[in-house]
C-alpha cells in the first residue's frame, strides 16, 4: 500500500510543523509520509529540539523547507495541515492534488519569552497539544478507512 502523503506548514518550519511531522512518522510511519515546510524558512527552534529529544525524537538535523519550493516542483499530498494561526495559514499556497486542507492553530514557540525553563515549559504545552491532534488525525484516519 502507497502511503499517504501529509504536509504541515507554517510560517518558518522551526516549531510546529517539524513537531507534527515528527509525531506522525514515529506514530503512524506505516500508513502516513510526512514532511513539513515553511512561508519563510527559518532556523530550527533549539526549545522544540529539545522538547522533542525529552519524547525520544531527536528532530536536530532536521533543516528548514520553503513551502513555495516543494510547490514549484509540483509535489503532491493528499493532506495539507496548517498549524500557524488563521491569518498566516490562508497564505499558505494551493497544492495540486490535496484531497484535504486542514488548518489547526498553536501559539508560535518563537514568541514565547521568559527563562529557559518558562520558555521550555510553554514548547512543551505546544509539543504536547500537537501531539494529541496527530493523535486524533490518526485515529479519525483508521476509523473511516480500515
Amino acid at each position: 500500500m502507497e502511503k499517504i502523503k501529509v504536509l504541515f506548514l507554517c510560517v518558518h518550519n522551526s516549531a510546529r510543523s517539524q513537531i507534527a511531522e515528527a509525531f506522525l512518522n514515529q506514530m503512524a510511519g506505516e500508513i502516513f509520509s510526512a514532511e513539513s515546510a515553511g512561508l519563510e524558512p527559518g532556523t530550527l527552534n533549539p526549545f522544540v529540539v529539545e522538547a522533542m529529544q525529552e519524547t525520544g525524537i531527536d528532530i536536530s538535523d532536521k533543516q528548514t523547507r520553503s513551502a513555495f519550493d516543494l510547490f514549484k516542483q509540483g509535489r503532491m499530498f493528499q493532506f495539507v495541515i496548517t498549524v500557524c494561526d488563521v491569518a498566516n495559514a490562508e497564505r499558505c499556497p494551493v497544492f495540486p492534488g490535496v484531497t484535504k486542507r486542514i488548518s489547526w492553530s498553536f501559539e508560535d514557540p518563537s514568541s514565547f519569552k521568559g527563562t529557559h525553563e518558562e520558555i521550555l515549559a510553554q514548547t512543551r504545552l505546544v509539543r504536547d497539544k500537537i501531539k494529541s491532534a496527530i493523535e486524533v488525525f490518526i485515529n479519525d484516519y483508521r476509523r473511516v478507512n480500515f
